[in-house]
């Protein structure tokens, strides 16, 4: 069965069919590096890395570029306010979400280019552009002619008649207001590199269509981001491609947004939750878990409950793979992994539905050991971290050893609350052996008011949350 996609540009799901047989190729808009990310930042890298992960699975070789805007209006004001230079600003937060990327189990895309490292790129690009009739420069500045190009607004399905784009500061000389920005002049004070047309700076669409032709060339598989880059950001990258005569990207995929109170998670709302912050009170594979299992074009509405909840679910997955790793032994993955989940996967990467499968799959296994089915355990067991393997959730993951190490306070706190159960735990195993049932039973009960669960196995008891053993 072939993966098929809802891609934004048709508006319905299509069969993804690569352009060369057996290898893939992704553009996803990565961080502007302004300030550190935010959960809502590190959903779309998580997203695109399962869609990346499956395509690896599905025998495709997977080419990833993930830029960085490391030169923006906002990285200037940020360093105005905080009297750093631009760079500055930049790198630490470039650190910040590579970090973030890294404790949530994100695999490192094959390219990461950086904005300003492709300044020439740009300047051949508007030069063929200017020459082409698509372009102009004005007042140092150089903008695409809007009118040029013929399937302006396709991707999101508005009428040029209709758009309202305020002019931004500086963009003095537009033959339309309407005409975007693909290089800005540089005010006092602000960097800048010179070009034939003065010195100045990119303006933020050109450099996503300047780093995508240099990385993957004219034509390439995939476009990804964040649903509220459709317009400007991606409609502008597309015209100016294909105006410059690339055929860009043949499909596109966005993922929905992480909100609070209904609203987008934004810096500007203050209602941002760092990832730096979040991992110290919350195991990294967890969060994984919560930003991953909804499915990507499915807003997320961010509470402490629902992360409770996704905490509880993960909790009875990795309670089944600790519980059957001792039974049986690490055995190595099953080859095959169950056709349900294939079957979702392969549907616009249907995570609910593939993660329902796994929960079916670790009941089955609990049943099995109920039952003391050495082998049937064995089987649920290479079968549920062969799927997780694919979502990058696999709790025995040597990698999440190490990000919850990198977490900090995240793997700390976790310590700190197992040695307190412990101690519990011997003072009831104490009291069973001295024969006094009753008050066993008592600390059995208070762990479980606590949201615990205790579990008796034959290399001593075993604590998780919220009834890992279902």
């Amino acid at each position: 069965m072939s993966i098929r996609l809802y891609d934004t540009s048709s508006r319905q799901i299509r069969d993804f069919v690569p352009q060369r047989p057996g290898h893939v190729s992704i553009y996803l808009c990565g961080a502007t590096v302004q300030a550190a990310p935010h959960i809502g930042h590190i959903r779309s890298g998580l997203n695109f890395d399962i869609m990346r992960r499956w395509f690896a699975h599905r025998g495709h070789e997977v080419t990833f570029v993930r830029n960085v805007t490391d030169i923006d209006d906002k990285i200037i004001v940020k360093a105005e306010e905080q009297g750093r230079p631009w760079w500055a600003i930049g790198y630490a937060n470039e650190r910040a979400f590579t970090a973030a990327y890294d404790a949530l189990g994100c695999l490192p895309p094959t390219y990461e280019p950086r904005a300003t490292g492709h300044v020439p790129e740009m300047i051949e690009m508007m030069q063929a552009l200017i020459d082409g009739g698509h372009a102009y420069a004005a007042d140092g500045n150089v903008y695409f002619d809007v009118h040029s190009y013929d399937g302006y607004l396709q991707l999101s399905n508005q009428e040029l008649d209709n758009l309202l784009q305020p002019e931004g500061e500086g963009e003095t000389g537009k033959r339309d207001p309407r005409d975007f920005a693909m290089w800005k002049s540089a005010k006092p004070g602000e960097p800048s590199w010179e070009t034939p047309w003065g010195r100045g700076r990119p303006g933020w669409h050109l450099e996503c269509s300047a780093m995508a032709h240099k990385y993957l060339g004219s034509s390439f598989d995939l476009h990804g981001g964040g649903v509220d880059l459709v317009f400007p950001h991606h409609e502008n990258e597309i015209a100016q491609s294909k105006a410059y005569g690339d055929e860009f990207a043949r499909y596109w995929a966005h993922n929905a947004w992480v909100t609070m109170s209904g609203e987008k998670m934004s810096k500007s709302l203050g209602n941002s939750v760092l990832v730096s912050e979040m991992v110290k009170h919350w195991r990294p594979i967890v969060l994984r878990y919560y930003l991953g299992s909804p499915h990507y074009r499915s807003t997320i509405e961010y509470s402490e409950e629902s992360l409770r909840e996704a905490e509880v679910a993960f909790g009875r997955i990795e309670g089944f793979v600790q519980r059957a790793a001792e039974l049986v032994g690490e055995v190595a993955p099953a080859a095959e992994i169950p056709a349900a989940f294939a079957e979702a996967m392969d549907d616009d990467f249907a995570v609910p539905q593939a993660l329902a499968v796994v929960h079916t799959t670790v009941r089955q296994g609990n049943a099995a050991m109920g039952e003391d089915d050495k082998e049937a355990t064995a089987r649920a067991f290479a079968d549920v971290r062969a799927m997780l393997g694919i979502l990058g959730l696999d709790p025995l993951d040597a990698r999440w050893q190490s990000t919850a190490e990198a977490a900090g306070r995240g793997g700390e706190l976790r310590e700190a609350v197992d040695s307190l159960v412990r101690l519990v735990l011997d003072q009831r195993q104490a009291a069973r052996e001295r024969k006094d049932y009753a008050t066993a039973d008592a600390i059995r009960d208070e762990l479980k008011q606590a949201g615990l669960v205790i579990e008796d196995t034959p290399s001593g008891p075993r604590w998780e949350l919220g009834g890992g053993g279902q």
